[in-house]
C-alpha cells in the first residue's frame, strides 16, 4: 500500500515527537515540567464556560461555513479598537489557526511553488507547506543578531519566479522577536513590489512585555490585495482547546478561493464560536494582567537560562518562548535521555521542543531547542535547575 509523498516528506510534531515516551514516565511516577508546548495553564475567563452553559438550542445545527455572525462581529470589534476596521466578509472563521495556515497554503501552492519564511520558524509551518506541494524558502536568523531579518537584500535574495508569499510571525514563535513599524512596512513594501502575499501569524499579539504599541500589519493602509492574516483564540484567551481561530483578509479573491476549503469542510463546531465571541467582550485588564504574568515568567525564565554555562540565547520581547543553543551534542538524543535515564534517577524531568525541525536549512539546530515559559514561576524555576543539573551529567557522562 502506497502513502502520498507530501505526507512521507512530513516529519512528526517536534512539540509531540516525545509525548509517547514522556506518557511512559508519567505513569511511572516521573513529574515532568512541560516547556515543549505553548499550553497555557492561566485561566480560562469565565465567560467562555458561561457561554457554554447558557447555550440551549433545540437543535445543535451547522454553523455557517464562513462563520456565526456574533463571532465575526466580535472579532470586528476587537480590531477596531486597536485600530483595524474589517467587514465582516473579511474574517473566514476557522479550526484554530493551524486550519487557517492550511487553507491559506492550499489556496497560494501548486507544486514546487515557494514561500519565504525567516528561520527558526513554527515548525508546523514545513508540515502545512509540504501537504500543499510547496517548499520553504528560509532566510536565516541567529541569537546574535537578535533573530532580525527585515533587511531588503537579504530577503530579496531568496525571490525567484517560484516565490507566492512571504510569512512572517509577529510576535515571534520560536523567537520572541517583536517586528517595529519599519520592519513591518518593509515587508509590506517588498511584498508588494513583487506582487506576493505577506501572510503574518499574529496569535500572540497581546504578549510584548516593553510597552510596544499592538501592532496588526492590517493597520497599515494600501496593503489591502497583500495582506493575509492568521489569528486565534487559543493563546489570546488561553482556550487552545476551542479550536478557533481566523483568516483574515480583504483580498476578495483570495478569500473567495478560501472559501471554498472552509465549504468542504462544512463548519467550525458552533458552541466553539458561541463560547469564543464571549472572551471578545474582555476588556483591557484581562490583557493587561495576562501579559504582566508572562513578563514576569519571562524574566525569570531568562534570568535562570542565563546562569546556565554555554547556553546561548536572545532575550525574548514577546510571544511566549525562548530559543535557545544548549552546550550539548544533539537535542533529541538529549532529550531521550531526559526521559529515560535522568528520570530514573531523579524522579523528575523537563521537556522541550528540539530545534532542528524548526529550520529549512539542513544541519541548522542539532544542539538548539524551544521552550515556552507558560507554568507558574516555581515550576519555570525547578524546570532551568533540572535542566542545569542534566546538561552536567549528560556531558560528563558522554
Amino acid at each position: 500500500m502506497k502513502f502520498s509523498s507530501k505526507i512521507e516528506a512530513c516529519q512528526p510534531s517536534a512539540m509531540r515527537v516525545f509525548a509517547p515516551a514522556a506518557a511512559a514516565a508519567e505513569e511511572k511516577g516521573v513529574k515532568v515540567y512541560h516547556l515543549n508546548i505553548g499550553q497555557p495553564d492561566i485561566r480560562t475567563p469565565d465567560a467562555y464556560f458561561e457561554a457554554l452553559r447558557s447555550f440551549s438550542e433545540p437543535v445543535l445545527s451547522y454553523a455557517p461555513s464562513n462563520g456565526m455572525t456574533p463571532l465575526l462581529d466580535a472579532v470586528k470589534g476587537y480590531y477596531e479598537r486597536i485600530g483595524v476596521c474589517l467587514k465582516r466578509d473579511d474574517i473566514l472563521v476557522t479550526n484554530g489557526g493551524s486550519e487557517a495556515m492550511q487553507i491559506a497554503a492550499s489556496c497560494l501552492l501548486d507544486d514546487g511553488d515557494e514561500i519565504v519564511i525567516p528561520e527558526p520558524f513554527y515548525s508546523n509551518y514545513q508540515t502545512v507547506v509540504t501537504l500543499a506541494g510547496g517548499t520553504v524558502r528560509p532566510i536565516t536568523t541567529s541569537p546574535e543578531e537578535g533573530y532580525r531579518f527585515a533587511v531588503r537584500e537579504r530577503i530579496e535574495a531568496c525571490l525567484n519566479d517560484r516565490t507566492r508569499a512571504i510569512m512572517i510571525t509577529n510576535p515571534g514563535n520560536p523567537t520572541g522577536t517583536v517586528m517595529s513599524r519599519d520592519e513591518l512596512k518593509l515587508m509590506l513594501d517588498i511584498a508588494r513590489e513583487h506582487d506576493l502575499y505577506l501572510i503574518c501569524d499574529e496569535v500572540y499579539r497581546e504578549f510584548v512585555y516593553g510597552g510596544e504599541e499592538l501592532m496588526s500589519v492590517l493597520q497599515f493602509p494600501g496593503y489591502e490585495e497583500n495582506v493575509i492574516v492568521i489569528d486565534s483564540v487559543s493563546k489570546r484567551f488561553s482556550a487552545c482547546g476551542a479550536r478557533v481561530g481566523m483568516l483574515i483578509s480583504r483580498n476578495r479573491a483570495f478569500l473567495a478561493q478560501a472559501l471554498k476549503m472552509c465549504q468542504c469542510r462544512l463548519s467550525v463546531a458552533t458552541v466553539d464560536q458561541v463560547a469564543a465571541a464571549a472572551l471578545y467582550a474582555l476588556d483591557s485588564r484581562y490583557f493587561n494582567a495576562t501579559r504582566e504574568e508572562y513578563r514576569r515568567r519571562r524574566d525569570l525564565f531568562v534570568d535562570k537560562l542565563g546562569r546556565i554555562p554555554g547556553v546561548i540565547f536572545s532575550e525574548p520581547k514577546g510571544a511566549f518562548y525562548v530559543m535557545a543553543a544548549l552546550p550539548v551534542d544533539d537535542a533529541f538524543r538529549f532529550q531521550q535521555w531526559l526521559l529515560t535515564d535522568f528520570a530514573a534517577e531523579r524522579g523528575e524531568t523537563l521537556m522541550f521542543a528540539c530545534g532542528e525541525p524548526f529550520y529549512a536549512t539542513p544541519g541548522c539546530g542539532k544542539n538548539e531547542v524551544r521552550m515556552a515559559y507558560v507554568l507558574r514561576e516555581e515550576d519555570l524555576s525547578r524546570a532551568l535547575d533540572l535542566l542545569a543539573a542534566a546538561i552536567g551529567e549528560y556531558n560528563a557522562r558522554r
